[in-house]
This record gives C-alpha cells, structure tokens and sequence, in this order.
C-alpha cells in the first residue's frame, strides 16, 4: 500500500492549470454580472427625455422622489426581514444551557482549569510568614488592674481625677 509521492514539477504543473481555470472562471463571472447590471438599468432607468421647459423638469423630479421613495421603502422591508431572520436563528441556534451546582475543592478546581501537568497546591499557610507577637506594656498594666471596683474608687472624686493627670504629665 505505498503511495507514489507526486513530483514537484507535476505539482506546479497542477497548480498553474488550477489558477488559469480559476482566472477563466472569474472573468466569465465579471463579464456575466456586468451584463446584468446593464439589463437592469435599461429596463428600470430608461434614458431621460429633456424637452428643457421648467414644469417638464418639475414633473420629472416629482417622479424621480417617489421613485426613490418606494425603493428606500422596499429595502427597509427587506432589512428588517433580514433582521428578524438572522435573531430567530440565534435564539433557535444558542440555547443557554442550565448551570449546576458542583462541590469541587480548590486543589481540584486549580488542577482542571491548569492542566494534569501542573502540580498545584492550595495550602496558603505554608507560603505565610511567621510573626511573633510583642506584648506592649500598657497591655500587661491592663491586665494586671485586678478588680474594677477598687480602680473606679481610686478615680472618683476630685483626688482621682487629680492622680489621673498627674500620671498623664
């Protein structure tokens, strides 16, 4: 079941036999929609006749105008067929699926939008770094006041709120 490979001359030989036929193919085509568009315009635009009174031309720009009108009628018609057309099948074509819910874990989540190649790990602790905590000694004063009834005391009065600044200054 060998297949000859085909030469490079042969090649080319089929490739410039393609294109000349294509080149024959589209002039024909050329030539072809040429002729129709003079058709068209001999039977719907018939040569002007200009007897070169004023009401003469009146008359002919009158019917020019709804002429004119009349086509921009019909192509609004078509355009929005064609509208119309091209929504009702999107919306027959793109149904919008129903989404469910799926319990996946992170690591897995990770691992299906990466790849299997890609080792991921979610344990974001690991990559935290360790800080101790220092005490400050305000906090230690804080905890030490022992019961807050004695501490209220020590402050009502005038004595108290004198102690309070004298501490603060």
């Amino acid at each position: 079941m060998s297949e000859k490979k085909m030469s490079s001359s042969r090649k080319h030989n089929l490739k410039s036999l393609m294109l000349s036929i294509a080149k024959g193919l589209l002039e024909a085509e050329i030539k072809a929609r040429d002729e129709e568009r003079v058709r068209y315009m001999e039977e719907n635009c018939p040569p002007l006749s200009m007897s070169g009174s004023m009401q003469d031309l009146q008359e002919l720009c009158k019917q020019l105008h709804h002429k004119i009108d009349a086509v921009d009628e019909e192509r609004y018609d078509l355009e929005s067929k064609v509208n119309k057309c091209d929504k009702e099948d999107l919306k027959g074509k793109f149904q919008k699926p129903v989404l469910r819910k799926v319990r996946m874990s992170a690591d897995a989540m990770l691992q299906a939008l990466l790849g299997s190649k890609h080792k991921v790990n979610m344990d974001l602790r690991a990559n935290l770094k360790q800080v101790k905590k220092e005490v400050k000694e305000e906090d230690k004063d804080l905890r030490d006041v022992g019961d807050w009834r004695k501490n209220i005391e020590d402050k009502s009065g005038m004595d108290g709120r004198k102690k309070m600044f004298e501490a603060e200054a």
